[in-house]
């Protein structure tokens, strides 16, 4: 194969970078605790944004509109863990606002909300 010159990579695929090089190693963020329900939306008065990686910039373009942080995590396709860390950045920056999920008395035992599953499932 002397000559013979093969992609070691899937261009398809695109770049490829280990989720653990985008969060410089850190596995928890030092922002809030964020769901993967938290609403998330850029802050239009904030200032300019100090962070260069193109990762930071995606999300404040997706945040233009309000999403959760299971929406910008599966629309970077980047795992939840890391798109929390990166999101907490940004809140921590002042480039985010953030609003939890309201908690709900039912748990998962409530019959009630069962019942309502299955009724959508069945409409579907």
């Amino acid at each position: 194969m002397i000559g013979t010159r093969e992609s070691w990579f899937d261009d398809a695929a695109g770049p490829l970078v280990r989720p653990y090089a985008l969060t410089r190693g850190r596995t928890a963020g030092a922002g809030p605790t964020l769901d993967m329900l938290t609403s998330i939306l850029t802050d239009r008065s904030a200032p300019a944004p100090r962070r260069a990686a193109p990762e930071y910039s995606e999300i404040l373009q997706r945040c233009q509109v309000s999403q959760t942080v299971a929406e910008v995590s599966a629309g970077l396709r980047l795992p939840l863990a890391v798109t929390k860390i990166l999101v907490g950045d940004l809140i921590g920056d002042g480039q985010l606002i953030f609003r939890a999920p309201v908690p709900t008395e039912a748990g998962p035992d409530d019959l009630n909300i069962l019942r309502s599953v299955m009724d959508g499932i069945r409409k579907l």
